[in-house]
């Protein structure tokens, strides 16, 4: 038979071992709390960060469809433009061409001009002599 003593030592063995046993339960409860805890931060960064993300994106599409909307209004209005001043083209054209014509006759008028005053010129100084000689006579001044 066993004895109270071998029985109480038995007893001391099994409380120590429960004593280590609930000693590396509080240690692995502490660490997986901790790592719980480091778990949710990062997870809370990381929903922060999709939701910023998330709000980025959006503002973008709204962006993008502002932009959308502004090119085509521009499109639009280039387009209307470009009607306007091929109409205006079109009015102005007989005008510029008329516009053309007369320059070029005011250009061969001037030319006829000038040189008629160059020939009445040339023939003033060609006939001078005998103008000067015809006065004198005229006026009788040997």
């Amino acid at each position: 038979m066993t004895s109270n003593d071998d029985i109480l030592r038995a007893l001391g063995r099994v409380e120590g071992r429960l004593t280590g046993i609930e000693e590396n339960v509080a240690l692995l409860r502490n660490e997986v709390s901790d790592e719980k805890a480091n778990a949710h931060d990062s997870r809370a960064v990381i929903h922060k960060r999709l939701d910023e993300q998330a709000r980025q994106i959006a503002h973008l599409d709204t962006r993008m469809a502002i932009s959308g909307g502004a090119d085509a209004q521009i499109r639009e209005e280039i387009k209307s433009l470009k009607e306007t001043v091929e109409k205006n083209q079109e009015a102005v054209g007989p005008a510029l061409e008329e516009w053309k014509r007369m320059k070029t006759i005011g250009y061969g008028i001037s030319g006829l001009i000038a040189f008629a005053g160059l020939t009445i010129g040339g023939m003033i100084a060609y006939a001078s002599d005998g103008a000067v000689a015809a006065l004198r006579h005229w006026l009788k001044i040997n």
